[in-house]
């Protein structure tokens, strides 16, 4: 009995513990099936998370989505920084042109010689042209004018229809004597009314006034018209238009852009010498040579660089020599300096000689007279001998831009 019954006891007790393995080995495999196919692992924006074991593909899913997102950020970053670029140049263009603006009108509110409908003009409704010629002269000229007037310059209608046809306006350049209302300032409003081809300049004339004369012309012309380029020539200086024009047409890309002969020359120490430069020690040891600058007989600046000389005006140091104090104003400004040695050829036979050349100059003067010996007797030769086509002008078609702005 006692056998029998442990013997039973202990069948029992093996018969559980299998049953109890077998039931947990099933629940176990039960739980891993429906595991795997109820269990859906949610996408993170758009990833599939997937796995290589054994040749299968594996991507972890949390590495996937930092990639991601690290590649979001750094496209959002650089779309950030060309925004904010974006705005930066705007904002700047319009902080320049809000100053331009504000040094136009007090350009034109404190000349009292422009009269009340220039004052009145909005820079937004002023007409498009192509270069302003501003040929500067002085009160004793008034036969190097007139030679000027009868050679390279057009007259009358002629000059209307350049400035309406070709966007070419040409001026004589000049201030006021040191007594206003004098007898030098009446003449030179007897000649206006006679030829119209003056522009007055707030400014006291004198030779040592130069740089100061420069300055205020290139202010006062851009105030008045908004032109791709702004030329300063004397008046014993021979041009021929046409040519200047498809000159500076080549240009027309540059933003800032200085083009003339440029020269180094020495810096003049000793006193009462022609072109004595009372600050030559700030150009370093005596000896020393200028930087490049143009020679001022004539040279031309774009836009952009009128403007900046309006702006800053007030602030803008004089040297004696007005070639030197333009190309002072410029440096330390990313400005092309071109150097077109058609712009300084020499009167006959060099200029003639180059014409015959099929290579017609720009300008022509003599270099040891600054400007063409004798002027007023030899202009008209130089321009006979050395001057373009006289249709050359009215044929060539020099900008698409010489139409009113909208």
């Amino acid at each position: 009995m006692y056998v029998k019954s442990r013997g039973e006891f202990a069948s029992k007790q093996v018969l559980s513990k299998n049953l109890a393995f077998l039931l947990c080995f099933a629940s176990f495999c039960a739980g891993m099936f429906f595991t795997n196919r109820m269990w859906m692992v949610p996408e993170a924006n758009g990833i599939r998370l997937t796995s290589r074991t054994e040749g299968k593909q594996f991507v972890d899913c949390d590495l996937n989505v930092v990639l991601k997102n690290e590649a979001n950020s750094s496209r959002s970053i650089s779309g950030s920084k060309h925004s904010i670029e974006t705005v930066d140049k705007a904002i700047s263009d319009l902080e320049i042109k809000l100053m331009a603006a504000r040094a136009e009108r007090e350009t034109i509110m404190k000349d009292p010689m422009l009269s009340e409908g220039v004052k009145n003009i909005e820079s937004t409704s002023k007409r498009k042209y192509f270069m302003v010629i501003g040929i500067n002269t002085a009160f004793s000229s008034r036969k190097r004018r007139d030679s000027v007037r009868a050679t390279w310059m057009p007259q009358a209608e002629k000059r209307k229809k350049l400035e309406e046809e070709k966007g070419i306006v040409i001026r004589f350049v000049i201030g006021h004597s040191s007594t206003s209302g004098g007898i030098l300032d009446k003449a030179i409003e007897a000649e206006e009314k006679v030829h119209g081809d003056f522009l007055r300049l707030q400014h006291v004339e004198g030779y040592l006034e130069l740089s100061a004369k420069t300055k205020t012309y290139f202010a006062t012309a851009v105030s008045l018209w908004d032109a791709e380029f702004y030329i300063k020539v004397d008046d014993d200086v021979h041009v021929n238009l046409a040519t200047l024009g498809m000159t500076l047409a080549g240009h027309r890309t540059k933003p800032r852009v200085y083009i003339g002969c440029m020269k180094s020359g020495p810096v003049l120490a000793q006193k009462g010498v022609k072109y004595h430069e009372p600050e030559y020690w700030k150009f370093g040891e005596v000896g020393n040579r200028y930087f490049r600058h143009a020679t001022g007989q004539l040279y031309a600046i774009s836009k952009d660089l009128a403007t900046y000389i309006m702006i800053n005006q007030n602030v803008l140091h004089k040297y004696a020599n007005e070639d030197v104090s333009l190309g002072a104003w410029f440096i330390g400004l990313d400005v092309e300096h071109v150097d077109d040695r058609r712009l300084c050829c020499g009167t006959p036979p060099d200029c003639e000689w180059k014409a015959q050349a099929g290579n017609i100059c720009v300008a022509s003067f003599d270099w040891r007279c600054s400007g063409i010996c004798r002027s007023v007797e030899r202009i008209l030769e130089v321009h006979e001998r050395c001057g373009e086509d006289k249709n050359a002008l009215w044929s060539t078609n020099f900008s698409q831009k010489t139409k009113s702005s909208s």
